[in-house]
């Protein structure tokens, strides 16, 4: 499998393993063939294997803890997530080290290579137009980051519990670019990098998404891209595979993406193929993230990767259908710029 450079870290395979189809997250599987799913991965090339204590409560680390018993092969790095909100200042840096040790454990192992804040990141002032109520346990304001999840962070690095650190890139893009940009960067930011640059129900603020700017905006800076939500969580499929309510954003998007698949029958592609084959050829993107649950899935797009980034026509074509606009939500003076120029 292709290698590319993760920002100023180190070389991975553009495909990372993650850790939700693991988990069940997205359809049904069983735990040998997840870890057979693990090993499979390995042997094809995948050097990153993307997991959080949330993909099944666990039960994607347990699937690491099994698969390698807490000897991780040579060259294969992992990564884990935590979802810490706006809790009391000074509680900060005692949750963060927390739930990664506790993620540590679960895995069995003594060492994350990278982890991830998975939570929105806002402006102090910032009120969410959805779930507002609970949103300090979800959403981390932007003076928390700065002056103690970032030097929290940094004292992990030091001590050697984590080879380095990021964020995920689904809070408001005007505070996920700052935070791009600040003066002490994160190594990743995990992106939305799909043809119709939504993030479904990850979004919950009203402004516009911003993910090609995210991604931008990094590159721009330095920061390695971690592209997810490649077939935004079954809506750029064939099917979506589990059952979701009829108002759920991704079966809106799955009706949404129609003239995708109508294209993808005309090519005699799988729509889940091509999709993936879009993300990967994506300008700023480093490495996208799998979201399968078994063997023949991961084969599938293995088989995919080796194609290479998808054709500029093809490429053409999908971006002509313009799946990407976005219905503006607020007047079109108040939309947020930054990010524009990186």
């Amino acid at each position: 499998m292709q290698t590319r450079q993760l920002g100023s870290l180190w070389p991975v395979s553009a495909f990372a393993l993650g850790g939700g189809g693991l988990g069940q997250i997205w359809g049904e599987t069983t735990r040998a063939e997840a870890v057979a799913t693990v090993h499979a991965a390995v042997d094809a090339g995948i050097t990153l294997l993307d997991m959080a204590p949330m993909y099944g409560r666990g039960e994607a680390e347990t699937v690491i803890a099994e698969a390698f018993g807490g000897s991780v092969p040579e060259g294969v790095r992992l990564t884990t997530k935590c979802q810490l909100g706006s809790p009391p200042a000074d509680k900060v840096a005692s949750e963060l080290e927390r739930k990664l040790v506790r993620s540590l454990d679960m895995m069995k192992v003594q060492h994350a290579d990278i982890f991830v804040l998975h939570s929105n990141i806002c402006p102090d002032d910032y009120v969410y137009a959805r779930n507002a109520d609970t949103q300090d346990k979800w959403a981390t304001r932007y003076s928390l980051y700065t002056d103690y999840v970032v030097p929290a962070m940094q004292s992990f690095v030091e001590r050697g519990l984590i080879g380095a650190w990021g964020i995920t890139g689904t809070g408001l893009p005007r505070s996920i670019m700052d935070a791009l940009r600040h003066d002490v960067k994160p190594g990743i930011v995990q992106a939305v990098a799909n043809l119709m640059d939504s993030a479904g129900d990850m979004r919950r603020y009203e402004e516009p998404a911003e993910p090609r700017n995210i991604i931008r905006t990094a590159h721009n800076n330095g920061v390695g891209v971690l592209g997810i939500r490649a077939v935004q969580a079954g809506a750029l499929t064939s099917a979506i595979d589990r059952a979701l309510p009829a108002d759920n954003e991704q079966v809106t998007d799955y009706a949404r993406a129609e003239p995708f698949r109508q294209l993808c029958a005309e090519m005699g592609e799988d729509p889940a193929v091509v999709a993936h084959r879009y993300a990967l050829s994506m300008e700023g993107v480093d490495c996208v993230i799998l979201g399968v649950k078994n063997r023949d899935e991961l084969t599938q797009l293995v088989e995919a990767e080796a194609r290479g980034p998808l054709e500029d026509d093809v490429r053409a074509r999908i971006d002509a259908l313009r799946l990407n606009f976005q219905k503006p939500r607020m007047p079109l003076e108040e939309f947020p710029l930054d990010g524009l120029n990186g």
